[in-house]
This record gives C-alpha cells, sequence and structure tokens, in this order.
C-alpha cells in the first residue's frame, strides 16, 4: 500500500499533478490517498522529499517443490469428442515432460466418455486420469474446477496446461486461485529452463505490440492456457501404452450452483477457419468491402476459406467470424495468404503457425513479409486476379 509520511509532506502538490488516476490530492497541506490507488508509483518518484513509499507484502516462497513433477494437461471433451487443441497440448506436454524427464498425464472429465482416455494416450499421454460421471455431462465451472484442483493437489504436477478456449477460460483461472498460484493466459509459445526447471511462457502483452515471456518462481504448480492452432500435435500413435486410472471425486465436490437447461448450437453458413486448410485473407489494403470480392474468388478457386484482419471487420467489411488475429481465431492452415494485410503482430499471433504463408502487398517493408514464406511485392488489384486465372486454367487443363 502507498504509506504517506505526514512529517515529511509540504503539500507541494506534484503527486497530485502525476497521478493519472485520481487517487492522490493534497488537503490541508497534506496529501491523501483513496482507493483507486493501483500502487504504479508515479507519485513516489516525483516526490522531491521521499515523503512517499509503496509498502508491498512480501512473497511467500514456496520451500516444497521437490514435491511437484510432471506436466500435466486438461484434456478438454465437448459434445462427445475431444476438443482439437487437446492434442496440440499434448504435443507440446510431451516435449515440455521429455525436457524435465517426467511423465505426461491427461485429465478426462466428462460423462460417457467410453475409449477417450486411450486416444489420449496414443497422442502422447502416459497417464490418463478419468472422471466419468453423469455429473460432468454438461459443463460448469464450480464441478469442473472442483474436480480438477482435487486431481492436482492429489498428483502435484509442476506444470499445468489447458486450451484458451472458452471453457478454459472460464474455469483454469478460478482453478489457480484455489492452488494460489500463477496462470499465464493466451501463451503461444512455451519453453524449459533447464537450470531451474522454470516455464517460460510466451503471451502477447500491451495490446499484442510486444511479446512477453513470463515466469512462475514462487509457487507450483505452474500453469498456463494455450491459443488453439499454435502448437503442433503429435502423430498418432495406436501402439503407445500407458495408464488409465479412474478418479472418484466426492460427491460434494460434483455439486454445482449452476444448472444446464439447454444447450443450442450455432447455425452457421461459413466455413468454420480454424478447421480450413487454405484460408485467404484480405485486410486493409481491400480499401473497401467490394475489395472482398477478389479475395473469395481466389478462395474458392482454392478450395479454400475467406479470412480477414481486424482492420477489414472493425471497417465492417466482413463479419467478425473470418477475423484472424489476436482478438480473433487463430489459424494453422497448409496454405495462407495474405491480401494487402501489413502484418501488425496481433495479426501475426493468429496466423504464424501456418505450414506456408504468401504475402501479397505493394509495400516492400511491410512485417508480413518477415514472416512470410515467399512474397509478392506488388498491387493486389493485379496480383490476385491473375492468380486467380491462372488456378483457374490450371484445374482446367
Amino acid at each position: 500500500m502507498l504509506q504517506i509520511n505526514i512529517d515529511a509532506c509540504i503539500g507541494c502538490g506534484l503527486c497530485e499533478e502525476e497521478c493519472t488516476y485520481e487517487a492522490i490530492s493534497v488537503v490541508d497541506g497534506i496529501a491523501e490517498v483513496n482507493d483507486k490507488c493501483t500502487l504504479c508509483g508515479s507519485c513516489v518518484d516525483v516526490c522531491e522529499v521521499e515523503a512517499l513509499h509503496i509498502e508491498r507484502e512480501e512473497k511467500q516462497v514456496q520451500s516444497d517443490f521437490g514435491d511437484w513433477s510432471g506436466v500435466c494437461v486438461f484434456a478438454e471433451h465437448r459434445n462427445g469428442r475431444i476438443a482439437p487443441v487437446t492434442f496440440e497440448l499434448l504435443g507440446i506436454g510431451r516435449q515440455l515432460a521429455d525436457d524435465l524427464e517426467v511423465k505426461l498425464s491427461a485429465v478426462l472429465l466428462g460423462s460417457d466418455l467410453s475409449d477417450k482416455a486411450s486416444k489420449l494416450i496414443a497422442f502422447g499421454a502416459d497417464t490418463v486420469y478419468q472422471v466419468d460421471d453423469t455429473a460432468l455431462e454438461d459443463f460448469t465451472d464450480d464441478a469442473y474446477g472442483n474436480v480438477f484442483e482435487d486431481i492436482v493437489r492429489e498428483h502435484k504436477p509442476e506444470i499445468v496446461l489447458a486450451g484458451a478456449t472458452a471453457i478454459g477460460r472460464s474455469f483454469i483461472p478460478q482453478v489457480a486461485t484455489a492452488l494460489e498460484t500463477g496462470l499465464t493466459a493466451d501463451c503461444t509459445e512455451l519453453a524449459i529452463r533447464k537450470e531451474d526447471r522454470t516455464l517460460l511462457q510466451t503471451r502477447p502483452a500491451f495490446g499484442g505490440n510486444v511479446m512477453a515471456t513470463i515466469e512462475c518462481p514462487y509457487s507450483r504448480p505452474q500453469m498456463a492456457t494455450v491459443r488453439p492452432m499454435v502448437m503442433k500435435s503429435l502423430p498418432e500413435d495406436q501402439g503407445r501404452k500407458g495408464e488409465i486410472i479412474s478418479y472418484t471425486p466426492k460427491p460434494e465436490r460434483l455439486q454445482s450452483r449452476v444448472k444446464v437447461l439447454n444447450s443450442v448450437k450455432e447455425d452457421r453458413d461459413q466455413i468454420n477457419i480454424t478447421e480450413a486448410e487454405i484460408i485467404v485473407s484480405g485486410g486493409r489494403g481491400l480499401d473497401d468491402e467490394k475489395g472482398f470480392a477478389l479475395i473469395r474468388e481466389l478462395a474458392d478457386a482454392l478450395g479454400g476459406a475467406v479470412g480477414a484482419s481486424r482492420a477489414a471487420v472493425d471497417s465492417e467489411w466482413i463479419p467478425y467470424p473470418h477475423q484472424v488475429g489476436q482478438t480473433g481465431k487463430t489459424v494453422c492452415p497448409k496454405l495462407y495468404i495474405a491480401c494487402g494485410i501489413s502484418g501488425a503482430i496481433q495479426h501475426i499471433v493468429g496466423m504464424q503457425s501456418s505450414d506456408m504463408i504468401v504475402a501479397i502487398n505493394k509495400d516492400p517493408d511491410a512485417p508480413i513479409f518477415d514472416v512470410a514464406t515467399c512474397g509478392i511485392v506488388g498491387d493486389l488489384f493485379e496480383v490476385v486476379p491473375m492468380l486467380t486465372e491462372k488456378i483457374k486454367e490450371r484445374k482446367t487443363s
């Protein structure tokens, strides 16, 4: 908290002028702080008489890190199937576990799970903790959070991963809070610093303008949610052996304050771009919504889907479901063609894992060329129609 030495304060008002949160004011010649204070420290920096200082609680450091071992993945199961992000998490989880020389486990929650656990082993898990209970048929934050928390407490994995999906984002923070540990959301890269077994968690920060690497040095487990379509899954190995453990939670931990009355699937007439193998995306360089006619024609010729940058969506040239990037969809097609997209980091994080990236832009210095497999410097209104025509010719010849 912000401490004010009233004996040293001279009521100069510099702190009040500096505070952008209106959290400090001078009353009767003495500075006073209110509950708007964010502890940013700007007032402390400008105080010439050193009458202000921030008193912070010392972080309690766990002393029993040796009790925590292994990597654990939350295996998201919905609509009767394992979510694709789960296999991606098993891919990166396998890599992290091998670097640490530990086991990789998965936690599978749901109802009528049949042979789903064996599939998780085929994609890299050594152990699967399975909870098959009708109380978990529908997802609820509290029931899923309680059971997952109990499994983590009992088996003590040093790293816990989940997908940055609607489900993962909904209940994983609850689990991290209950375990009194840190959580890094929306990671796009994970690695191990071997000398101290620290998980290095990289994610976009400050609106996507920088990539920040975050550590959790004071507590275990180290927890992260990972954006779908960023990590690579391993090939399925049906001959892989592993252990499936049926876990029975306490009845009270399955209780939920929420009752799901009905689940309705949204019916969309457009292709789901997260599952497309070819995506042609347009950006601000299209000038207006009519420019997307060129993009759609090229996508149709290739048998692909249409994507867009945030600038194009914000301009209402195309609906939000087509948006690729930090605030849109993360995609990983075999071919991604970026037309008139400059390549802001917010867009890059949503498509950089594509197998091949082709950039078309008239600005040779556009950042998109830094991540492109190959690039075409030219006017997209000339290049795209020529490319479309050539593809059509190839298909008919």
